[in-house]
């Protein structure tokens, strides 16, 4: 059964700085797109990184507004994804998911090509 999970999840105070993880099982972790997204209530899910899992090429793709704060990362060893998150801002405030394709064109603007999802952890920053 393919299953990712997510943790790190917290409140912190802007400024600060958050890593969130998610374990990939079930899945051989090579050839996949993976990726954080977020979501407010009320408002849209969109996209924070993407990177290709081992075997892929590229480079990470972040949106615009976090770019040069957060970092995704993997450890193919642990199959295991990262988002390190700095320099937080109260807007970046939402429930963050991990999700995986297949598909190599699932981007951060096609949440809907990404076929598996995580239950979400939830980042709030302060003011």
């Amino acid at each position: 059964q393919v299953q990712l999970v997510e943790s790190g999840g917290g409140s912190v105070q802007a400024g600060g700085s958050l890593r969130l993880a998610c374990a990939v099982s079930g899945f051989p972790y090579s050839n996949y797109v993976m990726g954080w997204f977020r979501q407010v209530p009320g408002k849209e899910r969109e996209g924070v990184a993407r990177i290709l899992t081992v075997g892929g090429s590229g480079k990470p793709i972040y949106r615009d507004s976090v770019k040069g704060r957060f970092t995704i990362s993997q450890d193919s060893a642990k199959k295991t994804l990262y988002l390190q998150m700095n320099s937080l801002k109260p807007e970046d405030t939402a429930m963050y998911y991990c999700a995986t394709s297949l598909r190599l064109d699932a981007t951060l603007v096609r949440p809907h090509f990404f076929d598996v999802w995580g239950q979400g952890t939830q980042v709030t920053v302060s003011s």
